[in-house]
């Protein structure tokens, strides 16, 4: 087996990974519930490459991220269902219809360019979608019936609470304006004080979330995304501690050995450091 350009010979590997009496142990026993993990994993080391304009390392992330397409298609193929080519239709399908003003004909072009045309193609292929389910005797609604149940739930909690309050702003179930999300935000953080006086975990659990949950609305309309401010933040924070930690080290020092206010005399100096 050698390397190639062909996604063919990829195909090739997965399938011999995956060959029962020959293939690795580890790939055969595995399904899709426990290779979704690793699906979402790469597509983060994928971002990663990308904030830091890493392209040789983007250049094996989607690697790993295109294995992964791959291996679920190996899976499905595997039980009947559908294999790789049919997942390369599918979006080939979706782009083209999606797009006629770069695809069709003439007449297709002017009519697609139309107001509304958008929404009326989404229409189409939700009713084609509903009809692929029926058949095969699913509940016609893939992600439920309700408004707001079309947004994942694997999405990371930031992400998904956005994504849930855009769609709920849609149909004007939003605030008006940023300022009164702030005496939201207090009064969430009233009601967490008094769940952690009465040592309550589950209303601490809960509140706690609800303040996270008005600080992403705050965001959204500060047109802040909570992810990538909090992302921000996480790298301004380890770039500081690396600074204490490596101030530490050329002092003969170290992070276990120093005390707190070594520590906290080293981060605001870090926090002015270039």
């Amino acid at each position: 087996m050698q390397p190639s350009k062909d996604i063919a010979r990829l195909i090739e590997i997965m399938a011999a990974l995956r060959e029962p009496k020959t293939g690795c142990p580890w790939d055969i026993e595995q399904n899709f519930q426990t290779i979704a993990p690793y699906t979402i994993e790469e597509a983060y080391e994928v971002a990663d490459a990308i904030s830091r304009n890493d392209i040789d390392h983007l250049k094996e992330e989607l690697g790993d991220l295109l294995l992964q397409v791959v291996y679920h298609a190996q899976m499905a193929e595997e039980v009947g269902e559908f294999a790789f080519g049919d997942v390369v239709q599918a979006i080939t399908t979706k782009m083209i219809r999606r797009h006629p003003h770069v695809f069709g004909d003439a007449e297709a072009r002017e009519a697609r360019s139309a107001k509304g045309m958008w929404e009326k193609i989404k229409a189409e292929e939700k009713a084609e979608k509903r009809a692929a389910r029926l058949a095969r005797g699913l509940d016609p609604e893939d992600h439920g019936n309700g408004f707001l149940d079309s947004v994942p739930v694997a999405l990371p909690a930031l992400t998904r609470a956005l994504k849930l309050q855009e769609k709920a702003a849609r149909v004007g179930f939003d605030w008006s304006e940023a300022a009164p999300i702030l005496d939201k935000i207090e009064e969430e953080i009233g009601e967490l004080r008094e769940a952690m006086a009465k040592g309550d975990q589950a209303a601490v659990k809960d509140e706690f979330g609800d303040m996270l949950f008005a600080l992403v609305n705050l965001g959204r309309h500060l047109q802040l995304d909570s992810e990538a401010a909090l992302g921000g933040t996480n790298d301004k924070f380890r770039k500081r501690f690396h600074y204490v930690e490596k101030s530490l080290d050329e002092a003969g020092s170290s992070l276990e050995a120093a005390t707190l206010d070594e520590m906290e005399t080293l981060w605001q100096q870090a926090k002015t450091a270039k």
